[in-house]
């Protein structure tokens, strides 16, 4: 079982949820961008959450699928074809052999993820098959996809199994009756033009009026963001009442930190296991995925809330993709029985 690349696409790597229990040895966490997308797109073909996906930003890859698959794209920025046929994401999807996946780019969204039932037959580097491409460690040969590699996959759960067989002899794309799309619960309602964030710990030492900056202006992606930070441009400039000098100290995925040339920095998944600049912000968690799907070019405004809140959030979005979990679960073994019966 395998899909044979025929072009790579703009920038596509495999990911997971990132190289956890490493950064003390200085080895950076990397993973999916948009994790809140990889997670459901995994937990809709019946994966582990932390199961390895595929990361197209911008331009997809077009593949073609060497045996029959279960397959969910999510995310934004592309619409996915099969044989030439327009899909919406967010719908499990069963290909049958020879069935060739393409995207067309949107006018918005910048990450889109597939899962395949079974995931992706590559090496665990140190816990993880997340590509972190400056090392050229994890995902397919730790680089990204290019035309003629040829990606190995898992066996699905037994959950599905029984589904994909019956698809496989009709030949022909089943789709599913429900889907993973939109906001998984009404606290984490999607608003890509605000981004919710705590005072970071340098917060206090910001000049009165930076402090009143930080939630008014509109910050705009520069081109120059990757995935191991977003430069962010702006009309204020970011400042603090004194120089400071300060020692390199742990940073965390989301923080924003405030270099001397007060434009901002927002730090991603493949961001450095420590950082010298002061940290004027925190990005709360349920919000790093609305991040990863700007463009260069778009903007967008912080709203302050506090680190209980932060937490609420947190704690709320876990209970809902559980529940979405077991739901998901529940679907896939009435749809098994059903065809088991069918088949009887």
């Amino acid at each position: 079982m395998s899909i044979l690349v025929e072009e790579g696409g703009l920038f596509t790597t495999i990911q997971d949820l990132g190289r956890r229990g490493y950064l003390h040895q200085g080895v950076l966490e990397s993973g999916a961008m948009d994790r809140q997308s990889a997670r459901n797109a995994n937990v809709a073909v019946a994966n582990d959450e932390n199961e390895a996906v595929l990361e197209m930003t911008l331009i997809g890859p077009v593949l073609t699928f060497q045996s029959t698959a279960l397959i969910c794209m999510t995310g934004d920025g592309m619409t996915p074809f099969l044989d030439g046929d327009p899909y919406p994401v967010g719908y499990p999807l069963i290909v049958p052999k020879g069935t060739t996946l393409s995207f067309k780019a949107k006018k918005e969204g910048m990450r889109t993820y597939l899962a395949v039932a079974g995931g992706f037959n590559v090496p665990n580097v140190m816990d993880s098959k997340s590509t972190y491409i400056r090392a050229g460690i994890g995902g397919y040969k730790g680089r990204n996809l290019k035309k003629g590699d040829d990606l190995e996959l898992g066996n699905p759960n037994k959950l599905v199994q029984p589904v994909i067989e019956k698809i496989e002899k009709d030949n022909q794309v089943w789709r599913s009756d429900w889907h993973v799309n939109g906001p998984i619960d009404e606290a984490n309602e999607l608003n890509r033009n605000v981004i919710r964030a705590i005072p970071g710990t340098h917060f206090e030492r910001l000049n009165e009026e930076s402090k009143h900056q930080l939630f008014k202006t509109r910050f705009t992606v520069k081109n120059q963001s990757d995935r191991m930070g977003y430069r962010l441009q702006s009309q204020a400039r970011i400042e603090f009442n004194d120089s400071f000098s300060l020692l390199s100290e742990a940073v965390a995925l989301g923080t924003v930190q405030a270099p001397p040339d007060g434009q901002l920095i927002i730090l991603m998944a493949d961001r450095q296991t420590t950082g010298g600049y002061p940290r004027a912000l925190q990005v709360a968690s349920v919000d790093i995925c609305k991040i990863a799907q700007l463009r260069p070019g778009q903007s967008f405004t912080f709203t302050e809330v506090s680190l209980k809140e932060a937490e609420r959030l947190y704690v709320e979005y876990e209970r809902a993709i559980t529940i979405r979990k077991h739901g998901i679960r529940l679907k896939w073994k009435q749809c098994g029985s059903e065809y088991g019966e069918r088949s009887r």
